[in-house]
């Protein structure tokens, strides 16, 4: 998405420990998560770095990456027929100058048969995706609509994410 807005980049992985905290509400979760993962790479001063992180919330209930098949099956079982929120937490930061937020957009999946959620997981797109699944893939035709960013839920929300380094690239 970032070579889509003309931005060149490089990826790095940071190793950060993905738990929620006991407790911890998902906008409070992915909004730790990306500043830690901002945190965690090294890089000089000059560079701006951009990190995300994003979970799904059933109600009260946080559907993060599934364990297994079933775990992704019983997730989208879960969200069928219903609406659900997505939030994505990013950091921007560039030397000192660090700014962070949570886009919240909702999902609702249209009803769905164990037959549409084993042909969706048989594709694979489902693995080390929050709430078991990829809306810009193969999920997209378990989706009724979406309300809000489109862009968060792939996993980047592009419009603040954008305004947020042009912002820490300005002089103070």
């Amino acid at each position: 998405m970032l070579r889509a807005a003309g931005l060149q980049h490089e990826v790095v992985v940071a190793a950060v420990d993905e738990a929620p905290l006991p407790g911890e509400p998902p906008e409070a979760l992915v909004r730790r998560l990306a500043a830690r993962k901002a945190a965690a790479v090294g890089v000089d001063d000059g560079a701006v770095v951009v990190a995300a992180d994003t979970t799904v919330a059933l109600g009260a209930m946080v559907l993060n990456k599934p364990v297994d098949d079933e775990d992704a099956a019983r997730m989208l079982r879960a969200l069928s027929g219903r609406d659900h929120h997505v939030f994505t937490g990013f950091c921007v930061k560039r030397g000192g100058r660090v700014i962070s937020g949570v886009v919240a957009t909702t999902v609702t999946f249209r009803m769905l048969d164990d037959r549409d959620i084993w042909a969706y997981l048989a594709t694979g797109e489902h693995r080390d995706k929050a709430g078991a699944y990829g809306i810009q893939g193969a999920a997209s035709v378990l989706v009724d609509r979406v309300q809000g960013s489109l862009t968060s839920v792939i996993g980047l929300p592009v419009a603040e994410v954008l305004a947020a380094i042009a912002a820490v690239g300005r002089a103070p």
